[in-house]
């Protein structure tokens, strides 16, 4: 008997702006790309999750087993656990599958190939066993869950969400059980500028903690607020309290709370600029956003670190081949990773080979916004 195949893809993400808001319940613009993960699901009559992925080892997990594995944190078979837990908790009767799973989404790329595999997971659990019960959004979250709970990885909504829903979206997390999503409809081509992800080829390995310090220091903030995130505490509060703030948490914590209350007026005021077709604006205040990352938010380079530093260097190399053109600002999580950048077509191809030049080959992404977020192709 031939085996019914199902096709299923999720997309990478790009965050537009909104940098390291979305744990603070904070507003970001984040889009689906035209990268993407696309798994070939096959039903194994088995009570086993098994993933094949190009150039890793294959994945199993039983589903008669979903409770947390401490052994697992960080790795694969824990998202997909994670993902599957979160169905069974729902009341989804979950069966064995094979996933022979191809992505585009470069790990490391800064475009959340975690993200999407999540969702891609999500998809396949909501398409095939739970009647696609749950919204775009639900299966953002359960990413989330996945990613936070049985992957060890402090994260907020944003990347999922960007991958889950597709296109270009404004996400307003102040009800974190209930973020408010909006389609931006915005073509940055028709705009004369492409939008480009720079690969800094920096090392994502052991920068967790530099990560994990962003919404550690953010809470100490909270707690002398009593409250749990910076959205609840207003900034005029939050200036009126400095001279007492110093002294009880570093300087950096109070660097960081300033970047989140400017940052998160400034992707509302983004969002009105796209709306209102007003491009010029949007510019300006994407390179605002990635002055405030490097100043205040401090995510450009590892503590310490003088040898390496890539992600400073690939800012600087936009910045002088851009004279102030377009805009460029760092983009997702920081410290290693990527650079996104607005550049004018006109541009393009010496932006892209000055770049590469110093960079090397492949490490300018020229990318395209993807309507679809998760979805079934067959």
């Amino acid at each position: 008997m031939t085996k019914e195949h199902f096709l299923i893809s999720a997309p990478g993400r790009t965050e537009i702006s909104g940098n390291h808001t979305d744990h603070q319940r904070g507003c970001v613009l984040a889009a689906a790309v035209n990268l993407e993960t696309v798994a070939d699901v096959t039903l194994n009559g088995s009570n086993n999750i098994l993933v094949r992925s190009d150039g890793y080892p294959d994945t199993v997990v039983e589903l008669d087993d979903l409770n947390i594995r401490e052994e697992e944190k960080n790795t694969t078979a824990a998202l997909i656990r994670g993902v599957a837990a979160a169905f069974v908790q729902r009341g989804a009767r979950l069966k064995g599958f094979d996933a022979e799973v191809h992505s585009t989404v470069l790990p490391g790329s800064g475009l959340s190939s975690s993200a999407a595999f999540e969702v891609l997971m999500g998809t396949i659990c909501n398409e095939l066993f739970f009647d696609r019960k749950l919204s775009a959004v639900e299966i953002a979250q359960i990413g989330q869950y996945a990613e936070n709970v049985y992957f060890g990885k402090p994260s907020g909504l944003m990347d999922q969400a960007a991958s889950s829903v597709g296109g270009m979206v404004y996400i307003d997390f102040a009800d974190p059980e209930n973020p408010q999503v909006e389609r931006i409809e915005f073509d940055f081509e028709k705009a004369g500028h492409a939008l480009c992800i720079i690969d800094s080829g920096a090392d994502h390995a052991d920068l967790t903690d530099e990560y994990a310090a962003i919404p550690r220091e953010l809470k100490e903030i909270c707690r002398y607020f009593e409250k749990d995130v910076l959205r609840e505490v207003r900034e005029e509060e939050f200036m009126e309290a400095l001279p007492n703030l110093r002294g009880q948490v570093s300087d950096r914590a109070i660097l960081r709370a300033i970047h989140f209350y400017q940052e998160n007026k400034r992707v509302q005021e983004q969002k009105k600029a796209l709306q209102e077709n007003d491009f010029d604006a949007f510019l300006r205040l994407t390179t605002q956003s990635g002055y405030s990352s490097w100043m205040y938010l401090q995510n450009i380079m590892p503590a310490g670190a003088i040898k390496h530093q890539e992600m400073a260097l690939a800012l600087a190399l936009c910045d002088t081949i851009l004279q102030g053109k377009g805009a460029y600002r760092v983009h997702g999580g920081g410290f290693a990773g990527t650079v996104q950048a607005f550049v004018p077509l006109y541009m393009l191809e010496d932006f892209k080979i000055n770049i590469e030049r110093v960079l090397g080959d492949g490490s300018c992404h020229v990318l395209r916004i993807r309507n679809e977020g998760g979805v079934r192709l067959r």
